[in-house]
């Protein structure tokens, strides 16, 4: 688990001395002979709560840590205990808990060095949830937000490198959603609609793993439209940059089997990317 730190949890004999010292808690209200937590201090409070993380318990830890800040909130085991609350529900995959949690650390303590941390479990609560294309589109672009806050906040940190890869790839899902929905549209030779997903992959999305098929989909949509010099400025470009792909042998095939080859023409919108993707006129 990438929140896992060494820090964070010890391993070995002097962390199983801790655990069997937290073997006196009889429930989540009380320790031994009933008596409150209050009684307990927010060290022995803490422990209890690394011990259900270790138990594999989450909710339980989750439960601990929160009882250390309610009952011992301006102290130093309170800040421990808020990002540890935030991992625990990250770990039991209650992600809203978790993203309440770690924003209330980057709100309470922004100068901390674990603000970074918690800026990324923000992020990665988000994150976690994206699964498939078909799913609310809104969850990624928060993941990505939160994903460029650890980027551009905390460049430094030792998360800023899995924030950029997770970036990446939610972005890449972004493109991912257009293509699946133009896809659609082009099977039921709705070619408008579908042009108009691609082009956003296409214009949006040019660094990812999506382009060059959406440039052979633009082909095919145009050609079928009967727009012939945009189909070729399409065939072109993926020519240029994806010569060595599937997608550009069928566009090329598509094109020469109407007698047409990939050829720039500069007076759509088409023309445009290709002075951004070719001639690097955009930098």
């Amino acid at each position: 688990m990438a929140g896992c730190r060494s820090r964070k949890f010890v391993i070995g004999a002097a962390f199983m001395a801790v655990l069997s010292g937290c073997s006196e808690f009889q429930s989540k209200e009380t320790g031994p002979n009933g008596q409150p937590l209050e009684t307990f201090t927010a060290q022995q409070i803490y422990e209890r709560g690394e011990y259900e993380l270790a138990a594999k318990d989450p909710e339980d830890a989750a439960f601990y840590f929160g009882e250390v800040e309610r009952l011992y909130p301006y102290s130093d085991w309170a800040k421990r205990a808020l990002i540890m609350q935030a991992f625990s529900y990250h770990q039991d995959k209650k992600y809203e808990e978790a993203r309440a949690s770690s924003q209330r650390f980057i709100d309470f303590y922004p100068a901390d060095d674990d603000a970074a941390y918690a800026q990324y479990l923000l992020a990665l609560s988000y994150y976690d949830q994206i699964e498939l294309v078909g799913r609310d589109q809104g969850l990624t672009f928060q993941a990505l937000q939160a994903l460029r806050g650890v980027i551009e906040n905390y460049p430094d940190s030792e998360y800023a490198r899995s924030a950029t890869l997770k970036f990446d790839l939610a972005f890449d899902h972004l493109a991912g959603k257009e293509m699946e929905i133009g896809r659609y549209y082009l099977k039921r030779d709705h070619f408008g609609a579908a042009i108009n997903r691609f082009r956003v992959v296409v214009e949006d999305f040019q660094t990812t793993t999506h382009t060059a098929e959406a440039l052979h989909r633009l082909v095919e949509s145009y050609l079928s439209l009967g727009l012939v010099q945009e189909a070729q400025t399409a065939g072109a470009i993926l020519g240029y940059n994806y010569q060595s792909t599937d997608w550009y042998e069928d566009s090329y095939k598509l094109l020469t089997g109407k007698g047409l080859e990939p050829k720039v023409f500069k007076d759509n919108w088409l023309g445009a990317v290709y002075r951004q993707m070719v001639k690097g006129e955009w930098l």
